[in-house]
């Protein structure tokens, strides 16, 4: 089967100052300057800070971005992946603190799953922190497996 390129959501994040980019909110700018090389970003909300969640410690800035690319699922996270890498991110304990993260959260093709992806993102529902970014630039996308578009799940999902 062929896949099709599209639109994706992508969520960005980062809780760790990077030594040229400087704080995190500065961290994610650069990353949407970043993500121009792969195709067309069509929207960026603006950076907002939430609270860590697990082992992170650190609050994080967090965003999301509309991009058209002529990538498939699989080779536009490998190209996230680099992105993050040339960022300074390392493996490391899930949850942690981080200078970049990036996450391909919708795409426009619908479902899609392997072993190292799922789209969409399979905690989406669950994450205020990447729904509220996500609803001021795609408030209708529908999200597959929910019957509910974006705006919608923002409302359901937890504070905290």
């Amino acid at each position: 089967m062929k896949l099709q390129p599209g639109r994706y959501a992508i969520a960005l994040g980062s809780n760790r100052p990077h030594g040229r980019h400087g704080a995190p909110e500065a961290v994610l700018r650069a990353a949407m300057t970043e993500l121009r090389a792969l195709g067309t970003v069509e929207r960026c909300s603006l950076v907002h800070r939430t609270a860590a969640l697990g082992p992170a410690g650190r609050s994080f800035a967090n965003a999301a971005v509309i991009l058209r690319t002529e990538l498939d699922p699989p080779a536009l996270l490998a190209a996230l992946k680099r992105i993050e890498r040339r960022f300074g991110r390392r493996p490391g304990r899930r949850w942690g603190p981080r200078v970049l993260d990036l996450d391909i959260i919708l795409w426009s093709g619908g479902r899609f799953a392997s072993r190292r992806l799922n789209i969409p993102h399979e905690e989406l529902a669950r994450r205020p922190f990447v729904l509220r970014p996500l609803a001021e630039i795609a408030p209708d996308w529908p999200v597959p497996r929910t019957a509910r578009a974006v705006r919608h799940l923002v409302h359901r999902a937890p504070h905290y």
